[in-house]
């Protein structure tokens, strides 16, 4: 008579898992805030913090000992415009960053590309009067992968979901020489409230309006397939669907449709909900952590970006 519990012993039941998370599977998110010296507490987000110019490689140098792969980062700039222009200034805070890491460690720089965190208003891109207006942003996306890229990028993360900003930044990079630099683009990115927590780490926040006529409605699932095929289509090399937890179904979707080499990223919001429940004692907080990034890899995520990336790697790895 089968018994399904005989799988379930000790020793048995790792045997027998069909999902590992590995520390090599995570991606670790990092702020770096032109304005500061040293590293500042944010407070939605416990345990994680700003970092500086001056403590950004051993930051990274921290990440890397601990054998995750990658970092993902996000500027906070001393100034900001309209126009965003210290995304694409040769100078900016996230060339500088990504200089500074690449001379002292071998980690995988993704730059997050998107103009929100050096917009005067927030939004992605630029404006006229309170319209987003896309294609007169484009332009300024691939400017700024190029920028990226000229400082030793070796992905970019066009974040905006802008239509066709695939297609501008991959002709951008190619135009300038660098075919080798790859795209991963937040191509089903929603519109959710899971990233409240972010706009106050990345200053992000919007002057008026909200970002629903740019990121995709939470109803909406079909739609996310448009998105990832029209992205892979003009140059994607990876995909990510944001945020993880509450579009596990989706992730689930765009792997089985398109077998490409897939991300999701475990947002500010879903970190930060388990993590005040922990503190609360509601939960067991590495418990929940390790119990959701089995879920989103078993629906399919080859990478997950997530803010938790480092105490894995301390706890579990």
């Amino acid at each position: 008579m089968r018994r399904m519990r005989r799988l379930r012993r000790p020793g048995i039941r790792e045997m027998v898992a069909e999902t590992r998370i590995s520390v090599r599977d995570l991606i670790m998110p990092v702020f770096v805030d032109e304005r500061i010296d040293q590293p500042v507490p944010i407070s939605s987000m416990p345990g994680q913090m700003r970092q500086s110019l001056n403590s950004v490689a051993e930051e990274a140098g921290r990440i890397e000992d601990l054998g995750i792969p990658a970092v993902i980062l996000f500027g906070i700039p001393s100034r900001k415009d309209d126009l965003g222009s210290g995304a694409y200034d040769h100078d900016g805070v996230i060339q500088k960053a990504v200089r500074r890491i690449k001379e002292s460690t071998d980690l995988v720089v993704i730059t997050d590309l998107c103009l929100c965190e050096y917009t005067s208003h927030g939004h992605c891109g630029v404006i006229r009067g309170q319209e987003i207006v896309n294609d007169e942003t484009l332009p300024l996306l691939g400017r700024t992968a190029v920028s990226q890229a000229e400082s030793g990028a070796d992905i970019v993360a066009p974040s905006g979901m802008m239509d066709h900003m695939v297609r501008a930044i991959r002709s951008a990079l190619d135009d300038n020489g660098y075919t080798d630099v790859a795209i991963l683009s937040y191509a089903a990115k929603y519109a959710s409230y899971f990233y409240g927590p972010f706009r106050e780490a990345a200053e992000s926040g919007f002057a008026f309006g909200d970002r629903r006529s740019y990121q995709m409605d939470p109803a909406n699932a079909n739609e996310a397939l448009w998105e990832v095929q029209l992205d892979i289509e003009e140059g994607a090399d990876m995909v990510m669907v944001k945020p993880a937890l509450p579009y596990l179904d989706i992730l689930r979707m765009v792997k089985e449709r398109f077998s490409m080499p897939t991300a999701a990223y475990q947002v500010s919001g879903e970190y930060s909900m388990i993590m005040a429940a922990a503190e609360r004692n509601w939960i067991d907080g590495d418990g929940v952590m390790l119990e959701t990034l089995t879920s989103i890899k078993r629906a399919g995520a080859d990478m997950i970006i997530t803010y938790y990336a480092k105490d894995f790697a301390a706890r579990f790895a």
